[in-house]
């Protein structure tokens, strides 16, 4: 199965993730809703703290992600990535900046290679919509790695 991943017309914003809709807040730099799940932030608005029914914790001091519901999330060494979320292992390229695959699920880039344009669920499966734990998982991974990119593009 190919999910296609649509952005807005400057192609900065995830738009969509298949037949499943985001919208975003009224100055629109920030994710509202995935779908019918409401995204939740902290008081201050800088980090996700809910997907849905979803919680999500973050490290005390490095602000990393710790739990997604009922899962942990694994770092590498010096936190330099996120490895796991649950049972979802997470593949990156050579270098270590783009996530290829999370779980079962492949990820292609654009042809410039920096944004996510397809999704393909290993296995050969036809069944849409994406089953909603697939679909929480890949939009985490996807939205954390926009997040670390403006980060070190803040410090450049």
């Amino acid at each position: 199965m190919d999910i296609e991943l649509t952005y807005d017309a400057f192609g900065t914003r995830l738009r969509g993730i298949g037949g499943v809709e985001i919208t975003y807040d009224l100055l629109g730099s920030r994710p509202r809703t995935l779908g019918s799940w409401r995204l939740e932030y902290d008081t201050l608005g800088s980090r996700l703290r809910a997907v849905g029914p979803t919680g999500i914790t973050y490290s005390r001091w490095a602000g990393l992600p710790r739990t997604v519901g009922r899962w942990d999330c694994e770092h590498s060494r010096f936190a330099a990535r996120l490895l796991r979320i649950g049972p979802y292992e997470l593949a990156y390229d050579r270098h270590g900046s783009r996530v290829r695959a999370v779980g079962p699920l492949g990820i292609d880039y654009d042809r410039l290679g920096s944004r996510a344009a397809r999704v393909s669920l290993q296995g050969g499966a036809e069944a849409l919509p994406l089953p909603a734990e697939h679909l929480l998982v890949l939009y985490l991974t996807l939205y954390w790695q926009e997040e670390k990119w403006r980060e070190q593009q803040a410090r450049r």
